[in-house]
Order: structure tokens, then sequence, then C-alpha cells
């Protein structure tokens, strides 16, 4: 069990955690024909937008509601009104997902209120579900912002209906990219279930070229999914990140629930498989049983080049735990954990202590470490300490393939093993021919057969054959 420390400094240098409605606004990337909103001033949503598209390598929709010093102190219907009806008119959303910034909590907008008068108001509205999240920037991280919206998406959205046996809610953290959904999505249907995923990426973001252009998301989970998850059998959570979802979904549903804190790495897959089949009543299918003989076998491959390496780890909680454990289980020693915000999964890492801090702190930390482990905006600590860096969490913007990344289940993990150990095996240093001098004495006999015979010596083999 590590222990939280949070850090004392005066001011942040160079941030490790992105902002709360950033999270919420990847959420709602994940809903089909989807208008995200910041309800805030245009560079809270232009750093935001910068972000994602670098990240995905993608057209993003997103929108502001462009607040200003005037309309800040004076309030904000007016903008939200403004922004809801020409959202509609132009784009069309089925669904318009706002999530307030840190200048409107600040000044304290009645953001309910205010829908609730646009609505009055403008009754053409009535054919757009809205769905409001507070995420204050000013407090919490991506992960808090991404596990709000969840929430909001299902107190707003789902309702209780008659539940269907065959059919499972799957609530993916943020620290899953559009191939690890991919991924669980075909896991749940080879014991026969159907998975609504709420939020699903892999329908929006994992980089494809539509037929067709939309204002809004292409791709997700439709407002039919939505609602359809209170029917839902059983909800699957990965990542603590899920759990207040999970269990309002459960209160309006009734359907049990069950978080994998983690679904990188041999046990957690191992029971993920288990439950599945005892829910659906059918067999592991004999592909993910020779997928986790594969994966037992690049484990005992990587652990040459990872064990009794130590890692420097900067990454959202879930992330933090889903790579530090693996790791663990390899072999390395985490010498130095840096996390965003408070989490229950910190209780679960393998490591001393774990600090709430930012990329000064992990660089501080990583001086004596093999490995350091965070996003893009790590890269100069590690240019600066000459030391490997894994790229991993959000944003990874100096990559390309980031939504086709697969680190969950047998082969997700096995992938990740392989990725960690190759990167080990670069920094192997190999010996050349001056690495090992000659001898004065083995100079001078070279020296004086060279002088004797200037031409090269006979070959011997071709010799003997003659």
């Amino acid at each position: 069990m590590a222990r939280v420390v949070e850090s004392k400094k005066a001011c942040t240098v160079n941030p490790l955690k992105m902002s709360q409605p950033l999270g919420a606004s990847l959420a709602f990337l994940g809903l089909d024909a989807c208008m995200p909103v910041m309800h805030g001033s245009q560079g809270c949503t232009s750093f935001g937008l910068v972000l994602l598209v670098r990240h995905f390598k993608e057209a993003i929709p997103l929108q502001t509601t462009a607040m200003n010093e005037v309309t800040t102190i004076l309030g904000g219907y007016e903008n939200i009104e403004a922004a809801l009806l020409n959202i509609r008119k132009r784009a069309a959303p089925k669904l318009i997902a706002i999530c307030s910034t840190g200048l409107t909590e600040t000044k304290g907008d009645d953001v309910v209120g205010f829908l609730n008068l646009a609505r009055q108001k403008h009754p053409e509205l009535a054919d757009t579900e809205i769905v409001y999240v507070s995420t204050p920037d000013y407090v919490g991280a991506f992960e808090d912002g991404f596990k709000h919206a969840i929430t909001g998406i299902v107190n707003s959205l789902v309702k209780p209906l008659p539940p269907v046996q065959d059919q499972v809610t799957l609530l993916p953290g943020c620290h899953l990219s559009p191939g690890d959904i991919d991924e669980l999505r075909e896991i749940i249907e080879a014991f026969g279930l159907k998975a609504i995923v709420l939020p699903d990426l892999s329908g929006s973001l994992d980089g494809h070229i539509p037929p067709d252009w939309r204002g809004t998301t292409l791709g997700g989970t439709s407002l039919e999914q939505i609602r359809a998850a209170g029917a839902s059998s059983w909800t699957i959570g990965v990542g603590e990140q899920t759990r207040e979802g999970a269990e309002a979904l459960q209160a309006i549903s009734g359907a049990p629930f069950e978080i994998f804190e983690r679904l990188t790495g041999l046990e957690a897959n191992d029971r993920l498989l288990m439950r599945l089949s005892q829910h659906s009543g059918r067999p592991v299918p004999a592909k993910y049983r020779r997928q986790r003989s594969q994966l037992l076998d690049a484990m005992l491959d990587g652990h040459f080049y990872t064990g009794g390496m130590t890692v420097a780890i900067g990454a959202e909680p879930d992330l933090l735990l889903a790579i530090g454990a693996l790791l663990h289980e390899m072999g390395a020693e985490l010498r130095c954990c840096i996390s965003t915000t408070q989490s229950a999964s910190h209780a679960l890492l393998p490591a001393e202590t774990v600090l709430l801090g930012d990329l000064e702190d992990l660089e501080q930390g990583a001086k004596d470490c093999d490995l350091i482990v965070t996003h893009a905006h790590g890269r100069q600590a590690a240019q600066r300490l000459g030391k490997p860096l894994l790229r991993m969490g959000f944003p990874v913007f100096d990559r390309i393939g980031n939504a086709h990344r697969v680190q969950v289940g047998y082969r997700g993990t096995m992938n990740l093993i392989f990725e960690i150990a190759n990167l080990m095996i670069e920094q192997i240093p190999h010996h050349h021919e001056g690495d090992w001098p000659l001898t004065p004495e083995a100079r001078r006999a070279a020296m004086s057969r060279n002088a004797a015979s200037p031409s090269l010596p006979p070959n011997p083999l071709a010799a003997a054959s003659a």
C-alpha cells in the first residue's frame, strides 16, 4: 500500500495533470452525434482542442460559450442560450454535453437553472438532449472530469428497463485507448454477451475516415444504447474512476457491478475471463487460453530485461496502477511515482510513496532510475537526464497510432511487455573493437609481421582444401 504525499511547492513547474473539463470532454467525444461544449472562455476550449487533435490526429468537435470579462461578471445565461441555439441550428446534434470551467465555477453560474430557462423559452430545443457536468479545473484532474462525465450521462439519460440477461454495460476509464475498448468488447462478445460501452471512443476516435461530414461526433455510444444500459444485467468498470458511474447505474437499474482496478497483467485478466464465464455460463474460449500461454512466455522472455530495473512513473491514478503493477510483477522497482489526484487506486500500488506533484518532481526523482514512464510532456526531462522514455497517457502528440495502441487483455499486456523490454534492450551497451586494446607486445608483433609480409596472409582453409 503506497503512502500518498501532497506536494507543498508554491507553484507547479511543468504540469503533469490535465484539467477536469478536458477529461469530461473526452468522455463526451465517445457519444454518437454529440457536441461537447466548455462553458468558459475561448482560450480554455482552444487549449484542450489542441491537445485532443495532436493526440488523436483527428478532427475534434468541441465548442465554447465564449465567455469574456463582461459576461463573466454579469452571468453566462445569454452565452449558453446562444450556444445552444447556434449548435442546434448548424450541427443538429442529438446530444449537447456541457462541462463547466474554473472561470464560470468561480463566478458561480447556475447552469442547471440556465438550461431549464432556455428550454422554456425555446421549445425547438425539445428534440435535443442536454447533459451538464460540473468540472472546475482548479481542483481534481483529467481522470476526475472523465469520472463525473460518466456519472452525469448515466443520471441524465439512463432509465430503468426490464433486465436482459445477455447484455452487459462496460464503463472504460480514460486511460483506455479506442484499441483497448475494441479488445474488451471482443472479449465480452466471445462469451455470447452483448456489450454497451459507455462512453465508446472506439467508435468515434478510432482513426477512421467517415463517408460523410458532420459537425458532431462520428460514432460512439448512441442515445438508444445509453438508454438501453438500464436493461443490462451486469456492469463492468475498468479503473477505480468508473465506480461512481457504476453505482449510479446500479441505483437506476439495480444491476450489480464489478470494478476491475486494471486489466493489464495476468491475474486481472484471469479474473475477468472467469467472471465472464460464470455470468454467461460458457467456458473460456480456446483462443484466450492460447493467449494466456503466450503472455506467460512473453513474461518469461521479458523479465531478463525488466528484472531489477528502477522506474519513475508520472500518470493519472488508474494508469499509474496499471503500468506500475505490471512492472512490479516483471521484477522492476517503482522508485518514483508521481500522480495527479487523490484516488483509491493508490492504495493498491506496489510502491512506498505516491507524490501528487508535477513533472519537475518526476525529473528529480528519476535521476537514479533506468526508465521514465509518462506522457509526451516528459520528453525534455528524459532527454536532459539521458533516460529512455516510455510514452504513456494523455497527451502523446509526438507519436502516431495512439488510438490503436492495445495494452489490456492477454494480448495487450504481451504487447506492452515487448515494448518495454525492447526499449531496455536499446540501452544495453555494445562493445567495439577499441574496447579491448592490444598490449604493447602484441602491437609490436603485429607491426613486424605486417612489415615482413605486406600482402594478406593466405587462407589456410583454401590451402587445406587444395
